[in-house]
């Protein structure tokens, strides 16, 4: 007979709830700006589709970066306990 380790289980849900909850935060952060400035975001969207590739590339990396770096400072110190 099998016993279940409910920490376990306990600990996965929580996680899983957090991951829900960055979601859902993020998507309400991007739909910020559309819902207060939906023309300046149209203007700032045709300005993004007319640079190149690798321009853009290059945002989404340096982005990517300061995110991780972001992650890392929280995770790595007691800066935010």
């Amino acid at each position: 007979m099998t016993t279940l380790n409910y920490s376990s289980i306990s600990g996965r849900y929580q996680t899983m709830k957090i991951l829900v909850l960055l979601i859902g935060m993020v998507l309400i952060l991007e739909g910020m700006p559309y819902v207060a400035a939906p023309e300046a975001m149209r203007e700032w969207l045709e300005k993004l589709s007319k640079m190149p590739a690798g321009q853009l590339r290059a945002v989404g990396l340096i982005a990517m970066a300061v995110g991780l770096l972001i992650c890392f400072i929280v995770q790595s110190t007691s800066l935010f306990n």
